[in-house]
């Protein structure tokens, strides 16, 4: 009887490398360096560089198989850690989480301009006028939408609920990015400021 020899996992010829995603992320597998090794990036069209996650494994299956593993557990561990914030009643995420989505959502030029100016401006926030006008907008009701946008954007990257306490009286969106800031006059409104961990994501990225 002649012995059915074991079927190597290696590969006998070059290997392409296998596209697939999981999650936000992309991911590029094969043989590499002696190994099979699955990687995460940032999903395309993103401008962002630079690996998030690898894995290796016994197969090519088992290292994607690994590496899913590596990124539900990291999605698991930041959406733990996030903080509730007691003014709108949402789960604020983490700079890590904040860098991320800052490099990865399409934000407009004057999106942008907001967020680095509200950045700078620390507790003090900026009035709904003044970040009209850093962002180039004739109306605050335009800024105001834009800003909304923005929020929304990063919500859904991050997989986050935009919905705030509706006795905060935030809106849809900008909850994600920070607050009103409390004002001494009656019927007045105050400031926007921007969450902490966002005001370090931005002067990380922006």
């Amino acid at each position: 009887m002649t012995k059915t020899k074991k079927k190597d996992a290696k590969p006998s010829a070059p290997h392409e490398i296998l596209l697939g995603e999981h999650s936000r992320y992309q991911v590029k597998s094969g043989w590499l360096a002696g190994k099979f090794v699955a990687r995460a990036f940032p999903k395309p069209p993103t401008k962002a560089r630079g690996m998030i996650a690898e894995a290796t494994g016994a197969t090519e299956e088992a290292a994607i198989a690994a590496l899913q593993d590596i990124l539900d557990a990291r999605e698991d561990r930041r959406t733990g850690e996030r903080r509730e914030d007691p003014r709108t009643g949402i789960a604020v995420p983490g700079t890590e989480e904040y860098v991320e989505a800052i490099r990865q959502v399409a934000l407009s030029r004057p999106q942008h301009a907001m967020l680095a100016a509200l950045s700078l401006a620390g507790e003090d926030g900026l009035t709904d006028g003044r970040m009209a006008r850093v962002a180039g907008y004739k109306s605050q009701a335009s800024a105001n939408r834009s800003f909304l946008a923005a929020g929304l954007l990063i919500a859904e990257y991050l997989s986050v609920k935009a919905d705030p306490d509706q006795r905060s009286g935030a809106s849809e969106g900008a909850a994600l990015l920070g607050f009103k800031g409390e004002t001494e006059t009656d019927g007045g409104t105050g400031n926007w400021i921007l969450h902490e961990e966002l005001r370090e994501a931005i002067r990380m990225t922006l």
